[in-house]
């Protein structure tokens, strides 16, 4: 399935894993995935995505004709070296400042017949990158990377028994 997002990832715990951008045309998407290039994730997709669903995990990568090809509003096409696919852990919805709740529920929605976390944003915040690598980190990165509260009041990590 082609998807209206872009995709960008970073790598944790070896392998690629990505954040899928939506919104409307003219609602941020590129504008956050460029800033976030320059905090450390890597472009996929611009614009659209190509999404399948393989092992219980769901992946995204850019269709052939715009691999490499992310718009700069203003300046236009730039090419970049994307890579070539990667996992998509966290859907982030691109919403205007007074959309985005102080505190939200967590949410998740489900693309290709896939669960994945998903939280509104404001794409135009400066900290909009930081809190991308955030939430993947602790809200899309699946069960081995999710934060539960344990019996002594500190997190740790899901599935390992390893204390933060």
């Amino acid at each position: 399935m082609i998807v209206h997002a872009g995709l960008i990832a970073r790598r944790l715990a070896g392998r690629w894993r990505g954040v899928l951008i939506q919104g409307g045309s003219g609602d941020g998407k590129s504008d956050l995935a460029l800033r976030a290039l320059d905090a450390g994730f890597r472009l996929v997709a611009d614009d659209r995505t190509v999404l399948w669903s393989s092992g219980g995990a769901l992946y995204g990568r850019a269709p052939t004709v715009l691999a490499g090809l992310i718009e700069a509003r203003g300046q236009g096409l730039l090419r970049l070296s994307p890579i070539g696919f990667a996992e998509v852990v966290l859907a982030a919805v691109c919403s205007p400042a007074g959309a985005v709740e102080r505190l939200p529920e967590p949410a998740a929605g489900s693309l290709a017949g896939i669960e994945v976390a998903r939280f509104l944003i404001d794409p135009f915040q400066p900290s909009a990158p930081t809190k991308l690598r955030h939430a993947m980190e602790h809200l899309g990165a699946g069960s081995q990377q999710g934060y539960l509260a344990d019996p002594l009041g500190g997190p740790h990590r899901a599935g390992t028994g390893e204390s933060r």
